[in-house]
């Protein structure tokens, strides 16, 4: 459905004439000279997985200094904020606090400086490569905004600050601390992404399926090691798992339908130690993306049988074969995003709307959706619009989300992301 077609269907006015929607734009935009170094500090300061204690504590604070009944330490550095106004539905916003092991290159003169010792030891940078500061940022902005404006809605605000996104279960680990059965279970879930190839100033939605299953996968081949000279001798691993990475293709390109997106691409090999040594094991590491349940059981199931059916070729050593519990698809609830649609074009202007393309991402919010909670999430344009059109004229890639250069032009979209933000909850919660 087109927007103004929504807008024809649905109508009227997300706002009460006591706050229209003029009067929360000018207030947004006032805060947004409170917000900038809010956004400076929280990029300058960045956290990685289920290490984001500052970030969290700050968060909190700032819930707290906006009026807000406060929790945290939910499923880890999780922070949950309550903004209880009258009678009306429970709906919830939600950011990720999360930063990104990337060594950051934007030059920007408050950059990322910060260092943390990776997996083998070795110094590694932090940044916000995927936007979750501007997420954050906007996420403060919008419940200031709303405790300001009482009178423009009616039922209980939300505000869920979630850590471990990037880890792809940050989300259920909150869920399973109970946000939903021992804090508040909310009637709708609400939330933007930063979106790298969108200008600023323009969001972008979708109903359905917008981002991907997600699962991770192990294998390890085995056989019997021994001199290269003999292999005769031997039972090689090494070709089984070459041979492997060729027939996983197969399971796409000839078990799953040309109409279901899928993935199977294998990321790490490894085996052996030296030129003239067959080893007795070989590993490989898959990502493995797609969206329908039917389609994801149907690729687990077909990488098993393949990798089983290599080995029984070569007389070798069953295989073992370990998917991770994975993130599911993020499927925006339709009816959800068709209520919100207009109040989301009104906000920002029907010319600055567009039908987001779907991608093989995938997102955490997911969760929130399979707990039986209506979701939407929606995309925030970032990229300044001169970068965007040279893009465009001359062909010259955008810094992507996790790139080490990506920089968002953070005051329009942060002026777009507060108006569209607070007419999407605003009209989910209507003054009696």
């Amino acid at each position: 459905m087109r927007v103004f077609a929504a807008l024809i269907l649905f109508g009227g006015n997300f706002f009460s004439s006591s706050a229209p929607a003029a009067d929360v734009k000018a207030w947004a935009e006032k805060e947004l000279d409170s917000l900038i170094p809010l956004y400076e500090h929280l990029h300058s300061h960045p956290e990685v997985s289920f290490q984001e204690k500052e970030t969290a504590a700050r968060i909190a604070s700032e819930l707290k200094a906006a009026g807000y009944e406060v929790q945290t330490d939910v499923g880890g550095h999780g922070v949950v904020g309550l903004l209880k106004n009258g009678d009306g539905p429970t709906v919830m916003w939600r950011t990720d606090l999360d930063a990104l092991p990337v060594i950051e290159e934007t030059g920007l003169p408050f950059a990322s400086k910060v260092r943390i010792a990776g997996a083998d030891g070795t110094p590694v940078g932090v940044m916000h490569a995927c936007g979750h500061d501007v997420h954050m940022t906007n996420f403060i902005g919008l419940a200031r905004i709303l405790a300001a404006h009482r009178d423009a809605w009616s039922g209980t605000a939300m505000f869920v600050g979630q850590p471990a996104e990037e880890l792809g279960n940050g989300a259920k680990i909150m869920l399973d601390d109970g946000l939903f059965t021992k804090i508040r279970r909310p009637d709708f879930a609400l939330a933007l992404h930063c979106d790298s190839g969108l200008q600023s100033g323009h969001v972008a939605y979708r109903g359905g399926y917008m981002m991907a299953n997600a699962d991770a996968c192990d294998i390890v081949m085995k056989g019997r090691g021994g001199h290269g000279s003999k292999p005769e001798a031997c039972i090689d691993p090494i070709l089984q798992a070459a041979q492997l990475v060729v027939e996983l293709q197969a399971v796409v390109a000839r078990e799953i339908s040309p109409l279901e997106p899928a993935v199977i691409t294998v990321g790490s090999i490894h085996g052996g130690s030296k030129h003239n040594i067959i080893p007795n094991e070989c590993a490989l590491k898959l990502t493995i993306r797609s969206y329908t349940p039917e389609v994801r059981k149907a690729l687990h199931d077909g990488i098993r049988r393949k990798a089983l059916a290599v080995a029984a070729s070569f007389n070798a050593p069953e295989p073992t074969v370990q998917f991770n519990e994975g993130t599911p698809a993020t499927k925006n609830d339709e009816d959800l995003v068709q209520r919100v649609i207009p109040a989301l074009a009104e906000a920002t202007g029907d010319d600055r709307m567009h039908l987001a393309d779907r991608t093989m991402g995938a997102e955490d919010f997911s969760f929130y959706g399979l707990a039986g909670v209506p979701i939407f999430m929606f995309r925030l344009g970032t990229v300044k619009p001169e970068l965007y059109e040279k893009s465009q004229n001359e062909g010259i890639p955008l810094p992507s989300l996790h790139s080490s250069k990506y920089a968002p032009d953070v005051r329009p979209a942060l002026k777009t992301g507060l108006a569209t933000s607070a007419a999407a909850m605003i009209s989910l919660m209507p003054r009696k």
